[in-house]
């Protein structure tokens, strides 16, 4: 039975493009749920507006960053940053 799996996978393409649904569908969520969270539980209970809100800038830097990583659009942005410096 384990052999006829093995034949199977080997005639097909193996790609990672299910995983990266997986973790962009599943886990990404979560994680912006927990920092979510955390920085409620973190700076609401002190009452500390203003460090609430600087570490929500990070955030939302570190959250750019992703959807740069992830769409494809990091060499674009790269190309653009570049000619604004050699003209």
């Amino acid at each position: 039975m384990t052999t006829m799996t093995l034949a199977a996978l080997a005639q097909g393409e193996l790609g990672t493009g299910n995983v990266r649904n997986w973790l962009l569908d599943n886990i990404v969520p979560l994680v912006l749920l927990a920092v979510a969270l955390l920085l409620l539980w973190l700076g609401g209970g002190k009452g500390d507006n203003a460090g609430v809100m600087r570490r929500l800038a990070g955030v939302v830097i570190a959250l750019a960053i992703i959807g740069l990583a992830v769409s494809g659009l990091g060499v674009d942005v790269g190309e653009w940053i570049a000619g604004l410096f050699t003209g």
